[in-house]
């Protein structure tokens, strides 16, 4: 047999070199991702809140001598000394609630009204919901006895959600303080990514992309998770003032469903057939449900000048980002999937509509 040309030894050889190089690059990558990916999280959603707050640090910036470093912590400080408003709502609505209801059942005053005759004659359920809320209403301990493990694994997943919403908190306000980082060093920063996005996209490209991604950013993040943290104060207070149960808790409701894209209204409205219920009809009540109705809606007043301004992001986009980040991560998930998955759909229509002439579906 002949032996093989040089040339084809040569390419062999270049060919096992760029495998080994690749392989190499590979495993380096995934290391790298492995070590990263406990802070993925919280360096997304410092980034999201750098890119959002970076116009009114600059704003603030020339009335502070021009100093990054002092602008970014005053901007931060105020951001969290709001924060910790709805978060002591919160909290005093939660131990309150807490207290009440035991209370309640250690002085053994807990009364359930027995069930409508009605109740039984209900498909399915009627019969046994029927005979458990008699025994309730007459028993009430030995109807609990009967669903203690139920309501053991209830308790324990309750405080398991409180536990992961506490975390979210607190990795919120992490994230805030490296937001401030990130803003101290903008310009540096801004142009890093162009550099990056540049060489990604090319050194006409790439400038483009990243304003686009910036605007989507700004967009989402002002008119969705803005819009419902506005929401959920104008709200929040209100029920607070007006000593609603649970003020803390509905006005995290209100958060989660604007930041949903849900109205407020599935929660102002119980609240205020609760309020004309108990309290009967009277000037308070009356001023109290017309504000709360209208802080409901005022999301869209406030959806069309801010989510307006830069790009047009549609709201499913918003809905499944919302959801979907929840669902994989949680709270902290549920403001930063709306985000992420907007700049996602932007670059890919970015990319469907950036089509070289000649190469379109018309073409020939």
């Amino acid at each position: 047999m002949l032996p093989a040309p040089a040339s084809d030894k040569a390419l062999s050889r270049g060919l096992l070199d760029v495998l080994i190089r690749a392989g190499l690059i590979a495993v380096l990558v995934m290391f790298c991702f492995q070590i990263f990916h406990p802070f993925l999280n919280l360096m997304l959603w410092s980034l999201i809140m750098a890119i959002t707050l970076h116009p009114l640090h600059q704003r603030l910036r020339g009335r502070l001598g021009n100093n990054d470093g002092r602008t970014a912590t005053l901007i931060v400080a105020f951001s969290i000394a709001v924060l910790m408003v709805p978060i002591y709502l919160l909290g005093s609505s939660l131990a309150d609630s807490v207290e009440n209801a035991l209370t309640m059942v250690r002085s053994g005053n807990v009364q359930i009204r027995p069930p409508a005759e009605s109740v039984a004659s209900w498909p399915l359920v009627g019969k046994p919901l029927h005979a458990f809320w008699l025994q309730a209403s007459t028993d009430l301990t030995g109807a609990a006895q009967k669903f203690t493990p139920q309501i053991k694994e209830l308790v324990i997943a309750l405080l398991g959600k409180l536990a992961g919403l506490g975390m979210g908190l607190l990795v919120f306000i992490v994230a805030l303080v490296i937001a401030g980082v990130f803003m101290a060093y903008g310009e540096s920063g801004s142009r890093s990514a162009v550099e990056i996005s540049s060489r990604l996209s090319g050194p006409e490209r790439g400038p483009q992309i990243t304003t686009l991604c910036t605007a989507t950013i700004r967009a989402v993040a002002q008119g969705v998770v803005g819009i419902a943290f506005i929401q959920m104060l104008l709200i929040g207070v209100a029920f607070v003032l007006k000593g609603i149960p649970g003020a803390g808790l509905l006005a995290l409701a209100v958060l989660l469903l604007g930041i949903m894209q849900l109205p407020a209204t599935l929660i102002t409205v119980p609240v205020i057939a609760f309020v004309f219920t108990t309290e009967g009809v009277s000037t308070a009540t009356i001023v109290f449900s017309v504000y709360v109705f209208v802080a409901g809606l005022v999301d869209n007043v406030l959806k069309p000048l801010m989510l307006g301004r830069g790009v047009d992001v549609p709201m499913p986009v918003v809905l499944i980002g919302a959801l979907g980040g929840m669902v994989t991560n949680g709270v902290i998930g549920l403001f930063i999937g709306p985000v992420v998955l907007a700049v996602g759909y932007q670059l890919f229509w970015q990319w469907v509509r950036d089509q070289p002439k000649g190469d379109g579906p018309g073409s020939q």
